[in-house]
């Protein structure tokens, strides 16, 4: 059980080992398609050198990186990104603190991908890796053993890095690349060789003939070779087809990842359309259901507006029939004078003479009028003393 342990922790140590030397092989390629491509035309985000040089990067600066502990004790995954930003906060006049800031780049991932960018048009990205990975106190604290820039691997990354400064890049900051949904794959296809060559086929048909001639000689007991003679010859042999063997087998190996992938990218690309049909038709009810109810409020304040146009109409009928039926009130709202006056017209002096009787000054003056001092009646000069009737 002990040897069986440490036979499977060999093999892992072993594929890391190769996982790390594959993508710095990678890496180096890319590199120099990049720098052969610029050589005739300006590099920007639809280049398929650059998307695959930001994979191999992204893959290289992610491997095996820590999760985040979280405070229930669960570890989150974590991007590159957050080992970048503290790692190369130290470096001057760093695009650090604007890709943080950006307001069109939210995920982890996408700013990532936008440090990249960023670092590659500024011509600093060897810079900036080498400045982080000086940090190796951060460095440790963000990979586990294994990875890429805590091996002998990083330097020559910086290195590769370096020769990306001859190169002027274009991108924009607000295309689908910076999408952190997607994740990062390599396409490996540019970089295999899948030619025959005339020389191999010379060779492969002339074993074929040797062998068909030793076959067709064995008959003849003079030319026959015993096989202990012709050892080191069938020992090359198996070795050339063993290692034919071995590059057919990881080519397969290699197709039947990229065709993985490509059903796993497949797979979430039909989930994702799928939860947009939803979302789409969860929008298209709630407005369904908003239009009916702004329809129902509207019918709603119709008939309410209705009604009180009804009751106004009633208030003013009311008013006009209760001023019709008032005897007091004329049809202009006046009082009607010609019933006061029994029907007849009124004159200046009988209006001024009612006046005067009916004010109490006059009745004054009229009462003094008839007092003995100032009137004099017959019946009082006739009984007064000191005359006698004539």
């Amino acid at each position: 059980m002990a040897s069986l342990s440490l036979s499977r922790k060999k093999n892992a140590s072993r594929n890391a080992a190769v996982e790390r030397k594959n993508l710095i092989t990678v890496c180096r390629f890319s590199v120099k398609t990049l720098i052969d491509r610029s050589c005739f035309e300006t590099i920007d985000d639809s280049a398929p050198e650059f998307l695959n040089f930001a994979s191999i990067l992204e893959q290289i600066l992610s491997h095996r990186l820590k999760g985040q502990l979280t405070w229930f004790g669960y570890e989150s995954p974590r991007s590159f990104w957050d080992y970048i930003r503290v790692a190369c906060s130290k470096v001057s006049h760093s695009c650090i603190c604007s890709i943080e800031n950006m307001e069109n780049v939210s995920s982890s991932r996408a700013k990532g991908r936008a440090w990249i960018r960023v670092a590659l048009m500024e011509k600093r990205l060897s810079e900036y890796i080498t400045a982080a990975l000086r940090d190796y106190k951060t460095t440790r604290r963000f990979y586990d053993d294994g990875a890429i820039v805590l091996g002998e691997e990083a330097n020559m990354l910086a290195g590769m890095l370096l020769g990306l400064n001859a190169i002027d890049f274009s991108f924009c900051l607000k295309g689908e690349g910076l999408d952190g949904s997607y994740p990062a794959v390599i396409d490996y296809t540019p970089y295999l060789k899948f030619t025959q060559s005339s020389d191999s086929i010379s060779s492969d048909e002339e074993e074929l003939r040797t062998l068909g001639s030793s076959g067709s000689e064995s008959s003849t007991p003079e030319n026959f070779v015993p096989p202990f003679l012709d050892e080191n010859s069938w020992y090359n042999k198996c070795k050339k087809s063993e290692q034919k063997y071995r590059l057919a087998l990881e080519q397969k190996g290699y197709l039947e990842e990229l065709v993985r992938l490509r059903e796993v990218q497949l797979s979430d690309s039909v989930t994702q359309n799928k939860l947009l049909l939803q979302r789409i038709k969860d929008i298209e009810l709630n407005h369904k259901l908003e239009k009916e109810q702004l329809e129902y409020i509207i019918v709603e304040l119709q008939d309410q507006l209705k009604t009180f146009h009804r009751l106004g109409h009633l208030s003013a009928d009311a008013s006009l029939s209760q001023i019709s039926f008032d005897p007091g009130h004329s049809h202009d709202g006046k009082l009607d004078s010609s019933r006061l006056t029994g029907g007849k017209e009124e004159t200046p002096s009988l209006l001024g003479l009612c006046g005067s009787l009916t004010s109490v000054a006059s009745y004054k003056s009229l009462t003094s009028l008839k007092s003995s001092e100032c009137l004099a009646s017959p019946t009082t000069e006739m009984t007064s003393p000191g005359l006698t009737p004539s």
